[in-house]
């Protein structure tokens, strides 16, 4: 008699394992599919009205708009600064006709002190030519015999010592100097400009902070409209025993559509007015010989307002979702 060999049937206790071992990838799976689900249907329920749609895009692209245009205006500002950091340096006149070899050791001192960034040397040659350049005495100054122009020491203070005393002090201790004649230093201006910049960019981000907060409003209140457009919907789904996050998250879409395409229309706006500006901003960069570049967004800028303006999307949809799931519980 033949004998049947036994066979390895699994345990009964291996298939409440694989069950509970597959069911972290159902739930992640139904999670996946239900945010794609709300993401895809809220950008349906956007286009089916267009019109409102491109209204509120438009209202949001502007007030985003505008606080862009400021900061990219104050940026190239900052550019412009730093640009013209020479203007702002201590002039040092030295004594007429002194030898290279002198000027340079005492630049090479100068450098060596504390609180100064760095000591460009202007001859006395390089100074004729620019007088020549930026005024119309070229001809008058062919009659001279010899250059009447002396060396001159820009020097430019550290950041760290750009306080009204460090350069008074340093002002004082380049006076003291026996190659020198005049020391030039008009901090007036200087400080004038720092403060009209410090100002223009509390007043950008002032403006920045209640476009943000109009932003949210006019999300919030669209986003209620809709909300009380599906009322019954969303009472029928409540009753089927949905939770508040499910209710939530088609307007939490929503918010983030409106916010993103008010992002980027906004940089499409910042475009246009960089390319209708681009002619008159030449212009002013050729009279400063081209000592400064007028520059647009970069792409930091631009993945930023993208992602602002998909926050505040969402956060004003989420606040107008989480009163209305609020007053309905109250009730």
């Amino acid at each position: 008699m033949n004998r049947r060999k036994p066979t390895n049937r699994p345990k009964p206790a291996a298939k409440p394992a694989a069950r509970e071992a597959r069911a972290p990838r159902v739930g992640l799976r139904a999670w996946r599919e239900q945010h794609l689900y709300s993401l895809f249907s809220s950008l349906g329920r956007l286009a089916a009205r267009p019109g409102t749609t491109l209204l509120t895009v438009l209202v949001m692209a502007l007030a985003l708009a505008l606080p862009l245009l400021l900061y990219l205006a104050l940026d190239n500002a900052r550019q412009l600064k730093g640009d013209l950091r020479h203007a702002g340096a201590i002039s040092v006149f030295l004594k007429p006709h002194l030898e290279r070899p002198v000027v340079d050791a005492l630049a090479q001192r100068i450098r060596q002190r504390g609180g100064v960034a760095s000591v460009v040397v202007k001859t006395p040659e390089q100074g004729l030519a620019e007088f020549r350049s930026q005024t119309g005495f070229a001809d008058a100054l062919n009659v001279l015999r010899e250059n009447p122009l002396p060396a001159v020491l820009l020097v430019e203070p550290a950041a760290d010592a750009s306080a009204a005393a460090a350069i008074a002090a340093l002002v004082a201790t380049l006076q003291q100097e026996s190659e020198v004649d005049l020391v030039q230093y008009d901090a007036a201006w200087r400080q004038r400009l720092d403060a009209i910049l410090g100002t223009a960019t509390r007043a950008v981000q002032v403006l920045a902070g209640l476009l943000a907060l109009a932003l949210l409003l006019v999300v919030g209140n669209t986003v209620r409209l809709d909300i009380l457009g599906r009322a019954e919907e969303i009472a029928v789904t409540q009753l089927l025993g949905a939770s508040n996050g499910f209710v939530r998250r088609p307007f939490l879409y929503t918010g983030l559509w409106y916010g993103t395409f008010s992002a980027a229309l906004a940089l499409v706006v910042t475009g246009l007015v960089e390319l209708a500006l681009a002619a008159p901003l030449q212009q002013l960069a050729s009279s400063y010989d081209h000592r400064f570049a007028v520059h647009g967004l970069d792409w930091r800028t631009v993945l930023a307002t993208l992602a602002i303006g998909a926050l505040l999307g969402w956060l004003g949809a989420g606040l107008a979702a989480s009163r209305h799931l609020g007053r309905a519980q109250a009730y």
